[in-house]
């Protein structure tokens, strides 16, 4: 039997580190960046976690894993326990563990982070999940018996594909409704192959499938079908359609060839397969000099993506400064690395373009920062007389996106707010009793950890509703 490890020696070790790719060589090609951890070396990770009696960690991951247990049944060696106990709370771990902010979650949340670095729960939420997609064990979810009940979920993203898994454990009948041609929403059209690779997506869509969701693509709620054609033929719905519909700069000459939006140029590229191009039949412009407008982690990809495409100078152009960017902490670093250009302190307010309209370059100020605004940042105020020219052949705009109207414009009746946003309540319900919403077209742009929470939170306000109207039902009869 394997001695008990104390805290003492649980403290005396190192954070592991992930192996990657070469930045140089990396930065040409589109395979994962992050190269995973071997068996001996997630078990000593693992053994890092102190085990806390009151393990912060948990309430900080939005859809509540039980990071400590999963993790001490990996540090003893139980892959098989370890990988039951991570999908029984999540039902794409090998995403989350890829994608995931761990660093402003469950991983800033760690006892160990507050006297060194915190343990790598993302590192070894990927290792397990990963372990489990490759294991025969690991195939199904554990479902109940059939419940007799019909449930429709809009969008598979994230929150759908989450709520989807929950509510096919509770013994519901679920349809997922999707209107691209593939299942995986922003997993598969939104975020590039070098962070996660389609492959993983479809495993762990599969694993759903195997446990009795249905995926309907090519289906687009709002025109194939409305929202009030299923509430007749399904019990409850759940929209998680996200937000892709983007926002523009608003600057003169943004309609020039060679100005894509952040959304069409990463589709293009992704779900279209565009870097495979003439393989694929879906092209996409490789600028020379290429300027992406934004900082969040859509930028970073946008611009990650363009130096892979063989730009020879790929830019991001943002009005604050390193510390107020929103992208990840890794992603920044990994692009720095692959010699990606900041341009800090900078605003575009023209595109140029040649007479036959094709882009030239970015008119753009010089920025300083004020007091901070809503968001807590500095507010960026513009330097007068600072204009300047940055030469390019192709802008990205990821500046946001915001609620596509396709399907709420058919349901005049669903509440919105003022962003077009619907509206839900402290369970996740909508005006519309038995049609619940969550993830971004409920809170605006957001990350994909957070739709899922939504979407776990509301399978089970669903769960409850539908339990409620067998109750009423059964006393009524």
């Amino acid at each position: 039997m394997t001695p008990k490890i104390t805290t003492k020696q649980r403290l005396q070790i190192n954070r592991q580190k992930m192996s990657e790719q070469e930045p140089l060589i990396r930065n040409a090609n589109f395979n994962e960046v992050n190269l995973g951890l071997p068996e001996k070396v997630a078990v000593l990770e693992a053994e890092r976690c102190l085990q806390c009696k009151d393990p912060r960690c948990v309430a900080g991951c939005p859809v509540m894993v039980n990071i400590p247990r999963f993790i001490e049944l990996l540090s003893a060696g139980n892959l098989s326990e370890a990988a039951k106990s991570l999908l029984n709370d999540n039902a794409l771990p090998s995403i989350t563990g890829r994608v995931c902010p761990q660093e402003t979650q469950c991983e800033v949340e760690c006892i160990r982070g507050h006297k060194g670095l915190p343990v790598a729960i993302g590192y070894l939420e990927r290792y397990v999940g990963d372990w489990a997609r490759g294991s025969s064990e690991q195939q199904f979810l554990q479902v109940a018996r059939p419940s007799g009940r019909k449930i429709a979920v809009v969008g598979s993203g994230p929150g759908g594909l989450t709520a989807a898994g929950e509510l096919v454990k509770f013994g519901h009948d679920v349809t997922v409704f999707e209107a691209l041609h593939k299942p995986g929403g922003v997993l598969v059209y939104g975020i590039p192959e070098f962070r996660l690779p389609k492959k993983i997506v479809e495993s762990e869509v599969n694993r759903l499938v195997r446990a009795g969701v249905k995926i309907v693509c090519n289906t687009v709620i709002g025109r194939t079908y409305t929202l009030q054609e299923l509430r007749k033929q399904f019990d409850a719905v759940f929209i998680a359609n996200g937000a892709g519909l983007p926002v523009f700069m608003n600057v003169p000459g943004e309609n020039f060839k060679g100005v894509y939006s952040a959304n069409e140029y990463l589709t293009r590229v992704n779900l279209m397969a565009a870097y495979q191009f003439p393989r694929s039949d879906t092209p996409v412009l490789n600028g020379k000099r290429v300027a992406t407008v934004g900082a969040g982690n859509v930028a970073i990809d946008s611009a990650r993506t363009a130096k892979r495409l063989g730009a020879q100078a790929s830019m991001i152009v943002y009005r604050r400064t390193r510390k107020e960017m929103p992208a990840r902490a890794e992603e920044i670093h990994h692009a720095e690395e692959e010699g990606i250009q900041f341009e800090y302190l900078i605003a575009p307010v023209e595109v140029l373009g040649s007479e036959k309209k094709w882009v030239t370059g970015l008119r753009c100020v010089r920025m300083q920062l004020g007091e901070s605004d809503a968001s807590g940042r500095a507010r960026p105020m513009v330097i007068p007389g600072s204009e300047f020219i940055i030469p390019c052949d192709v802008v990205v705009v990821a500046v946001g996106t915001r609620a596509n109207p396709l399907l709420t414009a058919t349901c005049p009746e669903l509440k919105l707010n003022k962003w077009g946003n619907i509206v839900v309540d402290e369970k996740g319900m909508t005006s519309l009793p038995g049609v619940f919403a969550g993830g971004d077209i409920v809170r605006g742009a957001a990350t994909v950890i957070l739709a899922m929470g939504d979407g776990k939170c509301a399978a089970k306000s669903m769960d409850e509703y539908l339990r409620r109207l067998e109750k009423s039902s059964a006393a009524v009869a």
